[in-house]
């Protein structure tokens, strides 16, 4: 539920507008922090999209390091001043890799994502074209596969539950690679990274017979990745001396912080508690981010009509990949148009007390693809408008 306090804040509004509780916002940076036990939190920034949000985050005693989405990225958040940047996924990006090169002190302070041999190709060559790049040593993370495959030993991969990420899976293919990168001038194996998205990104709540089969498999998968997760990490660490071993996500602190192989977490959905968080059993952060739409039309009795509102979330198309309507209740979408790009009609009781002008308050089924709709960001505390947040949207910068 909208706080009195927060739908006061936006009273007035004639235009779809982005809004960051920060009260809720800093409530769930301690929420975070409290659920890592010790650990530090690397943020993922492309959870964010927001460089005062990123700032902010970074002022917490708890939060260490970015953990960015593509090479533009780090390079931008490099050139505002953070350093300790580690790219989360593989690039083929030649010129933004050239641009790493050529900008002085990007190598020492951002760590590429690697999975393959041809990732440490590609990066070479960019390495050897670019005529300064000699004394710069590159940094490099291997991504390992942490997804669940049960019975993995008779089935192989027939069964795979996670994302489909890294090909490096186990202590025989990390150390291949790790050799390779330890076997080239110049290269330097710093980090690994394992990302368990079927713990972290999987909702478990729920009586049905879906949900139950989601909590037994998390609790498998838990014990299963521990095991595979300490092995691998003993194996590199005999040929690298790792600096940081990074994993988790918001949605599994509880069995990442308490495994005993992580040196670090990462998150950044969980600041600002995007729709899809609503169906976790073990926490509950408090809904930090919204964008609001006004009513425009009264079409006939029991419905509304607002502007815009088609905010879809990336992934499998399903229900849940639409904007959570946070206020008022009693609202739902059309069946026929849900959410749309110019228009979103809503039916039930909530448009009894709805009127042309009101606002309307929904939450973006993920946390930083609200920022890719939106220039900015009105950040309200203790019920007023205080400030706006320029989005890298409205930075002019292109994941």
């Amino acid at each position: 539920m909208v706080s009195n306090g927060l739908r006061s804040a936006l009273k007035g509004t004639g235009a779809p507008t982005a809004v960051i509780d920060l009260d809720a916002f800093d409530a769930n940076l301690d929420a975070l922090a409290e659920r890592a036990r010790g650990l530090p939190i690397r943020l993922a920034t492309k959870s964010l999209r927001v460089p005062a949000a990123i700032d902010r985050a970074l002022a917490h005693p708890a939060y260490s390091g970015v953990l960015a989405y593509s090479v533009p990225e780090a390079l931008f958040l490099h050139d505002r001043g953070i350093r300790d940047i580690v790219i989360g996924y593989p690039s083929l990006d030649r010129p933004s890799l050239t641009r790493m090169f050529d900008e002085a002190g990007a190598c020492g302070n951002v760590t590429v994502m690697i999975d393959s041999v041809e990732h440490l190709d590609v990066i070479e060559q960019v390495r050897r074209g670019v005529s300064e790049a000699g004394a710069a040593s590159v940094r490099v993370c291997i991504d390992v596969d942490s997804s669940f495959r049960p019975a993995e030993e008779w089935l192989g991969d027939r069964i795979h539950i996670g994302a489909r990420r890294s090909p490096i899976r186990d202590a025989r293919s990390a150390v291949a690679l790790a050799r390779q990168v330890a076997a080239r001038p110049g290269f330097e194996l710093v980090g690994m990274m394992f990302y368990e998205g079927q713990i972290a990104g999987t909702a478990d709540a729920g009586r049905s017979v879906r949900q139950t089969i989601v909590r037994a498999m998390q609790k498998a998968s838990i014990a299963e990745l521990a095991e595979r997760r300490a092995a691998v990490i003993a194996a590199v660490r005999e040929i690298a001396d790792l600096e940081f071993v990074n994993g988790g996500g918001t949605g599994s602190f509880e069995s990442s912080s308490v495994e005993g192989t992580l040196t670090e977490l990462a998150a950044g959905s969980g600041l600002f508690s995007p729709g899809l968080f609503d169906g976790y059993t073990h926490f509950r952060h408090k809904p930090a981010a919204y964008f609001v739409s006004p009513v425009v039309r009264r079409p006939a009795p029991g419905w509304v009509t607002v502007f815009k509102g088609g905010f879809i979330a990336s992934g499998v198309p399903g229900p849940d990949r639409l904007p959570t309507i946070a206020w008022p209740p009693g609202l739902e979408y059309s069946g026929l148009e849900g959410p749309g790009e110019v228009q979103t009609p809503l039916t039930g009781p909530g448009t009894d007390s709805l009127r042309i002008g009101d606002l309307v308050w929904f939450r973006h089924a993920k946390a930083g693809e609200l920022a890719e709709h939106f220039n900015e960001f009105q950040i309200v505390s203790q019920d007023r408008i205080g400030d706006s947040w320029t989005t890298y949207r409205g930075e002019g910068v292109v994941l």
